[in-house]
């Protein structure tokens, strides 16, 4: 009986990192590798994510026009900042060609203030990452590599996905 006890403890707390019931997250069992992945920020300036290895990174791509973007939004804000994930790097990449003053308007009403927006142009990154739509956003790890992708909006706030998330920091 205290096996069993013992078993099921272990079990459930080695589940606690399990996000299968987020029901949009893939992950990936062969890391997807990509040469050139390059944003703009609102100067032009180009970004290659190469530059931030070393870091998880986070691309969520977005536009001011939809409605799931915004609602997940505040929660990716908070995800920047949380405590836990001291070497996550969020870029919210416009894929819309949407003029720079839509963006600022759009951060600025939903109170968007621990990361800023970068751009897509011409919706290149859109064909390289394959999106179906948007939101999507693509875990990068350390080393550079996809290893899952948020396919539709999700709770970044999720206690479950944070923890997850945590393994990968």
């Amino acid at each position: 009986m205290r096996f069993l006890i013992l078993f099921i403890f272990l079990t459930n707390n080695v589940f606690a990192n399990d996000v299968s019931e987020i029901k949009n997250i893939v992950i990936h069992k062969d890391l997807k590798v990509y040469d050139n992945v390059i944003f703009l920020d609102k100067k032009d300036q180009k970004f290659n994510i190469k530059e931030f290895n070393g870091n998880l990174i986070l691309l969520n791509f977005w536009a001011t026009w939809c409605e799931p973007c915004k609602e997940e939004m505040p929660s990716l804000d908070r995800l920047q900042i949380n405590e836990n994930l001291s070497n996550l790097k969020i870029f919210a990449v416009n894929i819309s060609q949407e003029s720079k003053k839509k963006v600022d308007s759009f951060f600025k009403d939903l109170n968007i203030k621990n990361f800023e927006p970068y751009f897509d142009a011409p919706t290149t990154l859109a064909k390289t990452f394959s999106l179906r739509g948007i939101p999507t956003s693509i875990l990068i790890d350390k080393d550079g590599k996809e290893f899952a992708r948020i396919i539709g909006s999700i709770d970044f706030d999720d206690k479950k996905f944070i923890n997850w998330l945590k393994n990968y920091n």
